[in-house]
């Protein structure tokens, strides 16, 4: 079938962390048989900072962040099978939502592919114009990379007739293990980018045990930490292309997950980090939140840590041997149970049943 996807950036994961998400569901789709053409805006200066350039199971249009160019590529909604908006573009989010409700053809499955619930749902429950809550009901699909039952029983109760959760996972020609780097040797490491719903608990789960292990080496990658106030043993790294995601991942004794606070609250919301850090075997200590034994086996696959205090203890007992064992633990579990192709295979029959309902219909 032909797919249409209207997302935020296949080609750069500059302030764009669901880039590599994209990339391993639709890469797998493609497989599949599915003909895709992603549609991103120039902006953000994304088209700066590519990681890759357009893969050849793609068809990539990047087109001007203005009426005109969004006219031009809603223009084409008409000639898909499927026609995807996904959350956080970050520009004419609206009208694009509305465009392809609007532009698609009559028997086109249209789904909106939430990659941020928990925040979108805040949105809609305070704005009665939200055009999420507008649309939501003229929609056939809304998938979502998180959320679990709290977030398909929140999209059933706005009128949803199906919400579906496509987790994260694990693109093993992507993600894997590589040789230490020393760019990337620390205690420990976190990648994720300033934003406001992150900041108040990276300063408890990372700069916390940083100032009580002053001795101990810690990294922060991402965007927007250049000029946070933080322990003098924290190193910024900046933007990590995803290129250098394995050598960050492969490099330090342990990296830490810390979900968005709307996400730690909803649960059942692993983050692309959580399998790509898994996927380079490496020892991963995450943040808690409900469902993480769904994914990976604490104490076993993962490390979890309440607060600050629980990171602090849990590195300063860890050993080399032991950060080895739970990152292979891990890597055995995602490959195994955890990979974009094993989610497309979910995807691929649940596109293919609703298309063949709608024929029906029709």
């Amino acid at each position: 079938m032909k797919i249409a996807f209207y997302g935020s950036s296949l080609l750069s994961s500059y302030w764009n962390g669901a880039a590599t998400y994209y990339r391993g569901i639709l890469g797998e789709l493609a497989k599949r048989g599915h003909a895709i053409s992603f549609y991103e805006p120039d902006a953000f200066d994304r088209q700066q900072h590519r990681d890759i350039d357009p893969p050849e199971w793609v068809r990539s249009i990047v087109y001007p962040a203005t009426t005109e160019g969004l006219r031009s590529v809603l223009a084409e909604a008409a000639d898909a099978d499927i026609v995807v908006k996904a959350s956080g573009v970050g520009v004419f989010d609206r009208e694009l939502l509305e465009g392809i409700v609007e532009r698609s053809r009559p028997h086109a499955l249209k789904i909106f592919w939430d990659v941020d619930a928990a925040a979108t749902l805040d949105e809609m429950s305070g704005q009665p114009d939200h055009p999420v809550r507008r649309a939501v009901c003229e929609l056939d699909l809304v998938l979502t990379y998180g959320g679990g039952p709290p977030v398909i029983e929140a999209y059933r109760r706005w009128g949803a007739r199906r919400c579906v959760p496509v987790y994260n996972a694990l693109d093993p020609e992507t993600h894997h293990p590589v040789p230490a780097d020393p760019r990337f040797r620390a205690d420990l490491a976190f990648l994720g980018n300033r934003l406001p719903d992150r900041e108040e608990r990276v300063a408890e789960f990372l700069f916390e045990p940083a100032r009580s292990l002053p001795d101990r080496h810690f990294l922060i990658g991402g965007n927007g930490w250049a000029d946070a106030a933080m322990p003098a043993n924290v190193v910024p790294v900046g933007h990590v292309y995803t290129a250098d995601h394995n050598a960050f991942n492969s490099s330090p004794l342990a990296v830490l997950n810390i979900a968005r606070s709307s996400m730690a609250q909803v649960g059942y919301s692993p983050a692309t980090r959580v399998f790509e850090a898994a996927g380079a075997a490496a020892c991963l200590i995450t943040d808690a939140w409900e469902g993480i034994e769904l994914f990976l086996k604490p104490g076993e696959e993962v490390l979890v840590a309440r607060d600050g205090r629980d990171v602090a203890e849990l590195l300063a007992t860890l050993t080399p041997e032991q950060a080895i064992e739970i990152g292979a633990a891990a890597l055995r579990r995602v490959r195994s149970e955890h990979s974009y192709a094993l989610r497309a295979v979910a995807v691929d029959r649940l596109f293919r049943e609703l298309a063949e309902q709608v024929e029906v219909a029709a």
